[in-house]
C-alpha cells in the first residue's frame, strides 16, 4: 500500500475510487465515542451516492460491523488459544480496500517476488493518476474495473512487464463485469468460491485470499505452511492437517477469523 496508504499521527490517510471519483480519506479513532471519525475529500464535488459507497467500502474495508461477541466466546473454551485473544481483543480483521483490488493483487503477487509485485502494482496505479492530497499528502487510489478495461492486453503487457499476467488481468476485468459485489459477500460461499475459481489466474489458494481478505468471509479457514506454523506456536505441540481441521471445527463459521488472528498473533 506504499503511496496508497499512511498513518502519520495516528490518522488513517488513502485514496479510494468510488463512482468514477477518486476521494480521499482520513481516518481517526474516536475511544471516548467507540467510534471511528472519517473526513472525506475530491477535486470535485462529492454526490450523496458517492459518499454511500465510500462509506460502505471503508465500513467494511475495518471491519467495523463485525459482531465478535460469538466468536470470542467459543475462543474463551480454548485456552491455548486464550493468549492470542487476550492479546488482539477488540481488533477486526482489516481487509484489502476492496476485493477488486485485491483480484489484481492475487493475480500480480503469484510466484514472483514481493518487490516485482508491487513494481507491478505501482505501474498500474500510476498509470491512470489517481491520485489526491490528504492532509498534505499525496495518496494514489487503485484504478477501478473501468480504468482498467481501457487498457488492450498490449497495454497491461508493457506496464508489468509480465506477459502471462498481463493475460490474466485482462481476462479478470472482464470476468469481474459478470459478478454482483454484494452477492460475494453474502452469497452461499462454496457458489462463491467456484465463481472467483473462474477467474483468469485464479487458483484455490488465491480464491481462499480473496474469500478472506476481500470479501470478509470467515466461515472456512484454508491450511497453509505459515498457519500450521503459527498453529504449532500457538498450542505447544506438532500438529497435522487433521488435528488444525479439529481445531478449527470448534469455531464453526468463525473459523477464518481464528486462522487470521492465528496468523497475526501467533
Amino acid at each position: 500500500m506504499t503511496g496508497e496508504q499512511g498513518t502519520a499521527a495516528g490518522v488513517l490517510t488513502m485514496a479510494l475510487r468510488e463512482g468514477g471519483t477518486t476521494v480521499g480519506a482520513a481516518l481517526t479513532a474516536v475511544p471516548a465515542e467507540h467510534a471511528v471519525d472519517c473526513t472525506l475529500s475530491a477535486d470535485v464535488p462529492i454526490g450523496e451516492a458517492t459518499v454511500d459507497a465510500v462509506m460502505d467500502r471503508l465500513d467494511f474495508y475495518l471491519g467495523l460491523q463485525d459482531d465478535l461477541t460469538g466468536f470470542y466466546q467459543l475462543a474463551r473454551q480454548d485456552p491455548p488459544f486464550g493468549r492470542v485473544l487476550e492479546r488482539l481483543r477488540g481488533y477486526h480483521q482489516v481487509k484489502f480496500p476492496s476485493p477488486w483490488e485485491l483480484l489484481c493483487w492475487a493475480i500480480l503477487c503469484q510466484r514472483v517476488p514481493m518487490p516485482v509485485a508491487r513494481q507491478m502494482k505501482r505501474a498500474l496505479v500510476e498509470a491512470v493518476g489517481n491520485r489526491i492530497a490528504v492532509r498534505g499528502e499525496t495518496r494514489w487510489a487503485f484504478p477501478d474495473a473501468d480504468q482498467l478495461r481501457t487498457f488492450d492486453e498490449a497495454d497491461l503487457r508493457s506496464l508489468i512487464g509480465n506477459e502471462r499476467k498481463a493475460g490474466y488481468l485482462y481476462g479478470a476485468v472482464r470476468q469481474w463485469d459478470e459478478l454482483d459485489e454484494k452477492v460475494l459477500r453474502t452469497g452461499p460461499y462454496d457458489g462463491v468460491r467456484e465463481q472467483l475459481l473462474r477467474i483468469p489466474g485464479i487458483g484455490p489458494w488465491s480464491a481462499s485470499f480473496l474469500l478472506v481478505r476481500g470479501l470478509g468471509r470467515t466461515e472456512r479457514v484454508s491450511l497453509d505452511k505459515e498457519m500450521l506454523r503459527a498453529a504449532r506456536r500457538v498450542y505447544g505441540r506438532t500438529m497435522d492437517e487433521q488435528e488444525f481441521q479439529r481445531l478449527a471445527d470448534h469455531y464453526g463459521t468463525w473459523q477464518g477469523y481464528w486462522g487470521h488472528y492465528l496468523r497475526v498473533g501467533g
